[in-house]
């Protein structure tokens, strides 16, 4: 089986690469990644050393390179996670955001469907559901629940959804979507929260706090969302959508302290400062379909995924200080000047 993971070089798409590479060594693997500031070609440098994995520096948006790397390679799966997808920067400049997560969406989904492609993937998110109440914890996120979207992100994100449902539907594309809460672990990219929260408190710099700190998120280990990845590619029903979650709600606040708890650091590193504009108060998935109909469920408690995550960023201390510092950018060029 030949899979085209795009955004393989970001968080979460280079998680499912090692995932995968570990799980099925007899498949190939071909990485799509425009390496914008979010994709770090040195978080593939292990992969890169592995005759069944390639890199193709592009952007899913170009459509003449897309349609000539799926020509050429004749992809059995697509798994999409390319898309612009930090919040903050969505209110700042929403254009860039409709312009990858749905118009690159549809190139794929073009191609997909002219080189007969037999499974495609979307990668979305629990955002497309909006927010829920603070005071009613026994509300849950299902794949039933309306689409009602904050920010210029979770709107693309959702739109890009509702296109790949269309595409199944007047079509016939093979399309499966699942929706994830929060993802945390190795790779994530310095500016979200945990890991944001962890290279700060090294450094005794101060830990920002939007607001009060009391919206929740459901946590979900990375390496438990790729196994979802897995499951849904091999034995999820084409035109579904599943939801998946960790079963790990926590408010910000209590994430920041645990952090810190773990770093032996002050609290008095906390700064709380505006609130996002918009900001959703409380996430949380009800992943019980795919429970139920696939057997998946997260494994890892966050109590555990948080001690591994630290001690990741611990032990990996020059990938995060050359994104800090800029240098990753560099890395390409490092890697491929004189290909």
């Amino acid at each position: 089986m030949k899979v085209l993971v795009t955004g393989g070089a970001g968080f979460i798409g280079s998680n499912f690469i090692y995932y995968m590479l570990k799980k099925h060594p007899e498949y190939e693997l071909v990485c799509l990644d425009a390496l914008t500031y979010a994709g770090n070609l040195s978080t593939l440098k292990d992969a890169l050393q592995n005759p069944k994995f390639k890199f193709v520096k592009g952007d899913i948006t170009d459509r003449t390179l897309v349609f000539d790397l799926f020509k050429q390679e004749n992809f059995d799966v697509v798994v999409n996670f390319a898309a612009e997808s930090h919040v903050d920067r969505s209110i700042e400049n929403p254009e860039v955001f409709l312009k990858t997560n749905i118009l690159g969406t549809q190139v794929l989904m073009d191609a997909s469907l002219k080189y007969n492609v037999k499974r495609y993937h979307q990668i979305s998110t629990d955002e497309v559901y909006g927010d829920l109440p603070l005071d009613k914890p026994e509300l849950m996120f299902t794949e039933t629940t309306p689409i009602h979207t904050s920010s210029p992100y979770s709107a693309s994100k959702a739109s890009a959804d509702l296109l790949c449902l269309a595409y199944y539907r007047t079509f016939g594309l093979p399309v499966t979507i699942s929706r994830c809460s929060n993802n945390y672990g190795p790779y994530h990219f310095p500016e979200k929260l945990i890991p944001l929260m962890i290279i700060n408190a090294l450094a005794e710099k101060s830990l920002p706090v939007y607001g009060k700190g009391e919206n929740v998120r459901d946590w979900l280990y990375v390496e438990d969302h790729c196994k979802a990845i897995d499951v849904i590619i091999h034995k999820g029903k084409v035109g579904e959508v599943y939801n998946v979650g960790g079963h790990n709600e926590k408010k910000n606040i209590e994430i920041v302290k645990i952090i810190i708890d773990r770093l032996g650091k002050s609290e008095d590193l906390i700064t709380y400062v505006t609130d996002r504009k918009g900001h959703d108060l409380r996430y949380a998935i009800d992943p019980t379909k795919i429970t139920n109909e696939l057997g998946w469920y997260p494994e890892t408690k966050f109590e555990d995924g948080i001690e591994k995550t630290i001690k990741w960023y611990l032990e990996n201390k020059p990938w995060w200080q050359e994104i800090v510092s800029g240098e990753y950018k560099n890395y390409y060029e490092k890697m491929y000047s004189d290909r």
